[in-house]
This record gives C-alpha cells, structure tokens and sequence, in this order.
C-alpha cells in the first residue's frame, strides 16, 4: 500500500507540513505540478531553529538562511528582513498558516537596542542569560504575530512541554526518542499580556493555543473571550488535545472545557501529524468522540434534537471550519 493510497483512501484533500524557514519547498512543488495527485500538499511555517537564540547551533543556522534568503544577518533587523523575504515565498507556495514549539507563551518587552545587544552578543559568540533569552524570543514572536496578521496567516502556538529529562538516554540516542513530559509552567498572565501587546496594535492574527497540560484547558478558555472580534469565527481559538491526550479523555475533557466556556461551535477540530500517514484514523477517532460527546447532550435534554443544526455543528468540526478558517481553496462539506 503505497503513501498515496492512504492519503486517497483516508479521504484526505489537504495536507499542510511543517517546514522551515530555510526549506527549498521543492518537492511541494513537484507535487502541484503533478496531475496525477489532487491533494493539495501546501507548507506551514515553522521557524523554532531561527528563533532558538540559546542553541548551540544557532550561529549555523544564521548563516544558511543569510544564503538562502540573500540577506546578511548581523543583526536583530536584518534577521527579521530575511524571515520577511522567506515568508513571502512561503506565501507564493500556498502557505496560510505558521506552526511553533514554545517552552511557554512568555512576554518580556524590551526596547530594540536591547534586542539588538543581546543579539550582537549571540552573534559574537557569547553565551546568553535566560533572562536575554526570554527578552528575545518576545520580540521575536511580536514581530512574526505582526507580520501573521499582515498576511491573514493563522499563528499555531504550541507549548507545555519539557524535554529531554533522561540525560544517560538523551546522550545515546538524541532528542525526540520518548523522553519529554508534561510541563506544568505555563504563566496565563503572560500569555493574555503577549496576545494583548499585538490586539493593542490591531495586529492580533488569527491564533490557535495548544497546551500540552490539560489544567490548562479552563484558563486558555477565558483568555479567547477576551481577544474575539468580527474579522474571523472563533478568532482566537483553543486547538485540539494533543500528544499525551489526543485520547477519549483528553479529546472529550477539552470539548467540554470549550463549550462551557467558549464557542464549541466554531472549533477547526482534530489534527495530525503531517510526517505520520497512518495518523489519518485519529480523525475518525475524534469524529466518533464528538459525535458521541454532543449525542450524549442531546440525549440528556441538554441540547435541542435539532438535527438539522447538529449537522451543521459536527460537519463544521470535522471539515468546514478549517476550510474557512485557514483560507483553504477547498469546496465546503455538503
């Protein structure tokens, strides 16, 4: 069974993967040129390794994106044009959404000769405090959210995870092995202060929070009441259980969190991992669990048998959200 068959057979008309801001995009591409497969195969933006600034690789990665997007990075300025630069191909290649891995949703303003110190130090070799760290990855994700917004792209923030905890395991076989956890540090108050900082400005795009810690659920829910405005349904949106809880628990505890605080209604629903074609099951798996989670609210007299309406609540989750949330050129479930 070839990876085609089961992108066909699982019924599946998009695919958006997470890409790099120094990727070619070559072979997605090729596959829009190729009239033999009518899935869209379209790249999300990924740009943890340009904003990891306390990486030990991080002085390498600069210099491939300084010869790929032709721009010199010497500092904080010229990093941020040559993200531009590379976003505006990403868009030329379809791209409407970007995607990050966050340790947390952290906010510590500085003014840009600080960023631009603390990223001249880097760049000169020098190690940086956690302090400056965290200084500079809040400029950093307040320019990449201004420049989301500009382009009606959607911002995917993932966090809540710590990683890397068995170091004799993470010595012999390296990071994503099986070794990460939960994390349960995660301030609200920062994260509200971060979404607030780009809605001040009208510079707020459309945001999806994933926390991998489920006692999240409540605070990320009355932190989307506060920034919802009319440009988007759902605007601001709590994303799907994940990882350690894309489980009956975890899919149902999240719904139910969602419903009782915010707008069950306009949820994009489940994803998958993009490099995982046997991942595909998992939306069924969800489909069944919020069919079977709103059926039970019927059934109790919580919800009206409206079935009409129902209909449109359970394909909106399972397809047609994401369609117009993300912009897809897709034709609306019927």
């Amino acid at each position: 069974m070839s990876v085609r068959n089961i992108i066909k057979q699982s019924n599946v008309t998009l695919i958006c993967t997470t890409d790099d801001p120094v990727d070619s995009l070559e072979w997605h591409k090729k596959i829009a040129e190729d009239n033999s497969f009518d899935v869209q195969v379209l790249p999300a933006w990924r740009p943890d390794k340009a904003m990891n600034i306390e990486k030990p690789t991080y002085l390498d990665y600069l210099a491939t994106l300084s010869d790929v997007s032709g721009i010199k990075v010497d500092s904080f300025a010229s990093l941020c044009e040559a993200l531009k630069k590379r976003m505006d191909f990403f868009a030329s290649m379809g791209c409407s959404v970007s995607d990050h891995g966050l340790e947390y949703v952290m906010y510590a303003p500085a003014s840009a000769e600080t960023v631009e110190s603390i990223f001249a130090k880097r760049l000169g070799g020098a190690s940086i405090t956690k302090e400056e760290e965290i200084i500079f990855k809040t400029a950093f994700m307040l320019f990449v959210g201004k420049e989301y917004a500009k382009r009606n792209w959607v911002m995917q923030l993932h966090y809540g995870c710590k990683r890397d905890n068995n170091t004799p395991m993470f010595n012999k076989l390296g990071p994503d092995t099986g070794y990460d956890c939960i994390n349960n540090y995660a301030p609200s108050s920062e994260m509200a202060d971060f979404l607030n900082a780009l809605n001040s400005t009208d510079e707020l795009p459309k945001t999806i929070l994933y926390s991998l810690n489920p006692n999240d659920n409540q605070s990320i829910g009355t932190i989307l009441g506060c920034f919802q405005d009319s440009t988007a349904v759902a605007k601001i949106q709590q994303g799907s259980a994940w990882w350690f809880n894309d489980h009956k628990t975890g899919m149902t505890d999240q719904m139910i969190s969602l419903a009782n605080l915010g707008n069950l209604s306009g949820f994009v629903g489940m994803l998958t991992d993009s490099r995982s074609f046997l991942s595909y099951t998992r939306h069924d798996y969800f489909r069944r669990i919020l069919c079977n989670l709103i059926g039970t609210w019927v059934e109790n007299g919580e919800y009206p048998a409206d079935y009409e309406t129902l209909e449109e609540i359970v394909r909106g989750i399972s397809y047609n959200n994401a369609v117009n949330y993300f912009n897809f050129n897709l034709e609306l479930a019927k």
